[in-house]
């Protein structure tokens, strides 16, 4: 196991190709919302307390009446294939081993059934919704059929934001060959064998078998991006509903009205959420918002993503009033290093790291972590990032 999360992306960095590495790493614009996510972990601080019997620590906490052995989530992620393959069913068998639910992306490149059948672990769906919403209702189907708990619908991808990077890269999807890329693929002769061994690019298998689509990733692409429904508003809760059973998250707020809105409209919960960094580059952080969002949910389980790279990083978001993180980039870091023991160390330090926080806080139970463990000035040092 290496020391950090850090490390891992170190590896992960020397391991991938540059596209590859930048589409995993990379944020939107000029990378501000990317770094604000980073920074404003590193606003709060903690006071901790002494002298407190801390023999016996429980990490676990209760989501949707589920308990689970961390605060935390392997959310979605999209074309993981790039990393490694059968990418998805790595990362829901290593979620299952650490106790903690998956959210399988539509982007995903594993099918929902594969991944159900390589996991007995909680699995649920992310979801985005194209303009003919059949391949939604088809998703949600198929989903509920493999025993999927828990939708998440993804609302802040109705046009994909400015990423630099990818076109510095050329990077889009099917990827043209080019002299640079051909260089860079030279490079990462490992990489490449890994690529070729699942068969070429990875494929948006799932979106492709509820669209009725070949196995063309430009097709696929198409419909993952041009295709977007951009109509959809609050009033189409009611038509999620209408196929799915389950609780039902909204993922991509950022807004204290939203928040409102999302209770109003009786939600089970939302993600705080700027997409990673990856969609508007002046967005705020989601941790930056979560005081205020926690005095508005109310009955609302308030997850967060963003820049969570340390275990004190979940303790920080759980003590703000989270009920738990989703990991995007931390486990992909592990993946694309070491594969899947590499998703599996990075799950494992993480709890190391967070089970050594609540005893250096003085604190048993990270169901009970709250704005006591906490600097009294960390809000305002979080508001003035």
């Amino acid at each position: 196991m290496l020391p950090a999360v850090k490390d891992y992306r170190d590896l992960a960095r020397r391991r991938l190709s540059r596209f590859a590495f930048d589409y995993l790493d990379g944020g939107a614009e000029d990378g501000q919302a990317l770094a604000r996510n980073l920074a404003a972990f590193e606003r709060v601080l903690f006071s901790p307390r002494i002298l407190r019997d801390v023999a016996e620590v429980d990490a676990g906490v209760e989501v949707f009446g589920r308990r689970q052995a961390m605060p935390m989530l392997v959310g979605p992620t999209g074309l993981n294939g790039l990393y490694w393959p059968r990418a998805e069913e790595v990362l829901a068998r290593a979620a299952h081993a650490a106790g903690v639910p998956f959210v399988l992306s539509t982007a995903s490149t594993s099918l929902i059934e594969d991944v159900r059948a390589a996991s007995d672990g909680e699995l649920w769906l992310q979801l985005y919704v194209q303009q003919d919403r059949r391949i939604a209702q088809d998703m949600m189907r198929r989903a509920r059929a493999a025993g999927f708990t828990t939708l998440m619908l993804t609302v802040d991808t109705v046009v994909h934001g400015k990423r630099d990077h990818d076109v510095r890269n050329g990077f889009r999807l099917p990827v043209p060959i080019t002299p640079r890329l051909a260089a860079d693929l030279l490079r990462h002769p490992r990489w490449c064998l890994r690529m070729l061994r699942q068969g070429g690019a990875p494929r948006l298998v799932n979106l492709a078998r509820s669209a009725g689509l070949g196995t063309g990733l430009a097709a696929q692409a198409a419909a993952m991006s041009r295709q977007m429904d951009r109509s959809l508003a609050w009033s189409d809760v009611a038509w999620l509903r209408a196929h799915w059973a389950g609780p039902v998250v909204v993922k991509g707020v950022l807004s204290v009205e939203d928040v409102r809105e999302a209770r109003r409209q009786g939600l089970d919960g939302v993600v705080l959420s700027n997409h990673g960094g990856r969609q508007l580059g002046s967005a705020p952080s989601a941790l930056e918002l979560l005081p205020e969002a926690v005095a508005a949910a109310g009955p609302l389980a308030l997850f967060v993503d963003g820049g969570v790279r340390r275990g004190s990083d979940i303790a920080k978001a759980r003590a703000l009033g989270a009920t738990a993180v989703l990991l995007g980039r931390a486990p992909l870091y592990g993946l694309a290093a070491r594969g899947p023991a590499g998703v599996a160390e990075v799950l494992a330090l993480l709890r190391d790291e967070f089970e050594i926080t609540l005893r250096l806080l003085g604190q048993t139970r990270a169901q009970d972590l709250d704005a006591r463990a906490l600097r009294p000035d960390s809000l305002e040092r979080l508001r003035g990032l």
